[in-house]
């Protein structure tokens, strides 16, 4: 397994529905621990759903300091207060029938390549549990899944901060590792982008 010591999950002391609940040999943190925290090993910081926004709104000029310094965030959840840089808050799907939940993969990308989007709108049948809602995207961003109306559920953002930021209106990626479905892969690559999004973006900070 590649070595993630250098991957910070801030934990949030509950793992509720699509939190990440297994390991993965990260680096973890609880999350009231955050505002001393020292942060200059650490390549990427994972944020769940379940954070206190409220701390996080107190800390986020230490948030995008951290990404501000060529790193990444990963962030999955449902955004209220202005803490995340770039992000928008999340607005719910108006629901007509779980069609409406049906996901597609707007660019291709290595974190998504050979997924059934079935697999990742259904789960035993019940649609819903990926993504119920979206985050407008800031200008620049690039968008990776959207709902049947174009709303964007999962994109990256190179253009808020001089690092990048993975953001997911719905259910932890790093909760994908099911063997019997093609979502089983999602983990591991998204374990490995965020080592060469990280490398990427230290050549970029070496060029300029």
């Amino acid at each position: 397994m590649m070595q993630n010591k250098n991957i910070l999950l801030l934990n949030s002391q509950s793992v509720g529905m699509g939190e990440v609940s297994v390991q993965h040999n990260f680096s973890e943190l609880d999350m009231y621990d955050f505002p001393q925290a020292n942060l200059d090993s650490k390549i990427a910081l994972i944020i769940q759903g379940s954070v206190d926004q409220e701390l996080m709104l107190k800390n986020k000029e230490k948030i995008r300091k951290f990404a501000d310094s060529g790193k990444v965030i990963v962030f999955g959840g449902h955004l209220f207060l202005p803490w995340l840089p770039g992000a928008s808050f999340f607005v719910p799907k108006e629901v007509r029938s779980h069609k409406d939940y049906d996901i597609s993969i707007i660019n291709s990308h290595p974190i998504f390549e050979g997924v059934d989007t079935y697999d990742m709108t259904y789960n035993k049948g019940v649609a819903g549990f990926f993504a119920r809602g979206h985050h407008p995207i800031p200008e620049g961003a690039e968008v990776l899944l959207t709902l049947p109306d174009h709303e964007p559920i999962v994109y990256i953002d190179r253009v808020s901060t001089d690092g990048t930021l993975l953001v997911s209106s719905g259910n932890a990626l790093l909760n994908y590792q099911d063997p019997n479905r093609t979502t089983g892969q999602i983990t591991s690559r998204l374990v490995e982008w965020i080592h060469n999004e990280y490398a990427q973006l230290q050549k970029r900070s070496v060029v300029q």
